[in-house]
């Protein structure tokens, strides 16, 4: 069975991004929240996000909190953030396959992947 992963880094400082808080969600008529969580030391979560039998088909949101990410590193940012919250709209087709969604991110821009 396959599974869905997370990666946050940390662009402005070269380092991955610990305590990163996110949430998951499942689109279907409406979005459905299945899974959230934070960050560890190496800017990954500490298990996958979905696995085994809540791996299903279907689109979900993976939303980052990176406002508050960056005001906790001290970087003073204005108000409102011109990034607060990142969302990540993708689709899982095969759910026999591992999904891998990484952030590479800064207060003014970020970028996504799908990784291995």
């Amino acid at each position: 069975m396959g599974q869905l992963t997370t990666h946050v880094l940390d662009t402005t400082n070269g380092t991955p991004a610990k305590g990163v808080k996110w949430i998951l969600r499942h689109v279907a008529n409406e979005p459905l929240e299945v899974a959230r969580g934070q960050t560890n030391a190496d800017g990954r979560s500490d298990t996958p996000l979905l696995s085994g039998s809540t791996l299903i088909v279907g689109t979900y949101e993976l939303e980052f909190q990176v406002a508050s990410y960056f005001r906790d590193q001290g970087i003073t940012l204005p108000e409102p953030a011109f990034l607060d919250d990142v969302v990540i709209r993708f689709g899982i087709a095969d759910v026999s396959d591992n999904y891998h969604v990484p952030l590479l991110v800064s207060p003014y821009g970020y970028s996504t992947y799908r990784g291995s």
